[in-house]
């Protein structure tokens, strides 16, 4: 199978420049497809730093089930804006005053952008952004916003989850709530708890059994706690009277304990429509590895090592093996274990029986998914085994935000 998928790809971009990377359209769909079937009913958001790309974004917004982005910056959202897109809301907090007022503007004409906060200072420079806008001419509309909630699990000596908001407790969360609602500009509108523990963390990883064990062991209880922590946090805000239109949570590994939580409205996913490798290993879902990208073999320093030009496309988040590009197609190939993936060439160790021309592709698969399309400014979509066309990413339309 392997090798005719490696024939099958080969085929589809010869004559194109390499590196490329590349979508395959009936596995992209597939994943799409899967995704609306494992949330169970409850709408999706689209996570555009896990595409980066305006085609794939409409691509996926046009099947039923999906509704809306989730942005990363506010810059990206007032430019998606731009692009057509409607109903979005920026995932994380900013204090980009360019970006911030852009979104102002575009809310003063009609734009449906929300935006994150999970600190008294950041409310208060939207309160003297969205004033200063008003008194400069723009329309008075209320700038909507939503509180990122911390659901985090913690351990004796373990902390289970990111470090990322300080909203823990109902307290702070309510606090910030009334300063809200004190500006005259602001309204809350949303809350935001993302389990990013149980949702980025594989628990079937190859030959790590005890710890695929306890990563199962720990979900469960995790699971109902931070659910039971989400649901109060809702029930305490709509309890002050706020009238929460968005309660968002889950991601692609989560998807089937986030459909549960009858307190969240939607769910939010994206890396599933990829299937990066990080997304290989877990036991209650599997999508298939839609994304990628290829190299020529530029150099044959060994019967069994071929080296191919670029290739170091490491992904964020811890340092280690398993954010490093993996060779894919022909099947067999490894990373060489002191040189890993390089700046500006790659070694690759096939089996003997694997002989790779000078020029020939070797595909290989990212670790994280949109990632990849900011080494790329396009890429070829292919279905049925052909090119049907070349869309930009972000950085190929010229737009680069983090």
């Amino acid at each position: 199978m392997g090798t005719r998928e490696y024939e099958r790809l080969r085929r589809a971009i010869a004559g194109r420049r390499l590196p490329c990377a590349f979508v395959d359209l009936d596995r992209f769909d597939a994943n799409a497809e899967t995704l609306v079937a494992r949330a169970g009913g409850k709408a999706l958001r689209v996570a555009s730093k896990s595409l980066r790309c305006v085609a794939l974004l409409r691509r996926v917004l046009a099947r039923e089930g999906f509704a809306g982005i989730m942005a990363y910056s506010p810059g990206e959202a007032a430019w998606l804006h731009d692009q057509g897109f409607d109903d979005i809301l920026v995932a994380y907090p900013s204090v980009e005053r360019l970006e911030l007022a852009a979104v102002i503007e575009g809310v003063a004409r009609g734009a449906s952008i929300r935006l994150m906060v999970d600190d008294r200072d950041q409310v208060l420079l939207l309160e003297r952004l969205v004033a200063a806008a008003i008194t400069g001419g723009l329309a008075a509309r209320p700038l909507e916003l939503c509180v990122d909630l911390d659901v985090s699990n913690e351990l004796p000596g373990l902390h289970l989850g990111v470090r990322r908001s300080p909203l823990r407790d109902l307290e702070a969360l309510l606090e910030l709530a009334a300063l809200i609602a004190e500006c005259e500009h602001l309204k809350l509108v949303g809350l935001m708890g993302y389990e990013a523990q149980i949702a980025g963390v594989p628990d079937d990883l190859p030959g790590q059994r005890a710890r695929n064990l306890l990563v199962r062991a720990a979900a469960g209880p995790g699971i109902l706690a931070l659910q039971a922590h989400r649901r109060a946090a809702v029930e305490a805000l709509r309890g002050e009277g706020f009238a929460l239109a968005l309660v968002n949570g889950g991601g692609t590994g989560s998807l089937e304990s986030s459909r549960e939580d009858a307190s969240l409205t939607e769910l939010s996913a994206g890396s599933g429509l990829f299937a990066p490798t990080l997304f290989d290993h877990y036991r209650s879902f599997a999508h298939h590895p839609a994304a990628g990208f290829a190299l020529p073999v530029v150099r044959r320093p060994t019967q069994t090592i071929v080296t191919c030009a670029g290739g170091g496309y490491v992904a964020s988040g811890p340092g280690g093996d398993d954010r490093l590009p993996q060779p894919w197609l022909p099947p067999g190939g490894r990373l060489l274990e002191h040189e890993g993936a390089g700046e500006v060439q790659t070694p690759v160790a096939f089996p003997s029986r694997v002989q790779l021309a000078l020029g020939e592709p070797v595909f290989f698969r990212h670790a994280k998914a949109g990632e990849l399309c900011e080494r790329f400014s396009s890429l070829l979509l292919i279905r049925a085994g052909e090119v049907v066309d070349v869309v930009p990413t972000y950085r190929g339309e010229g737009q680069c935000w983090l």
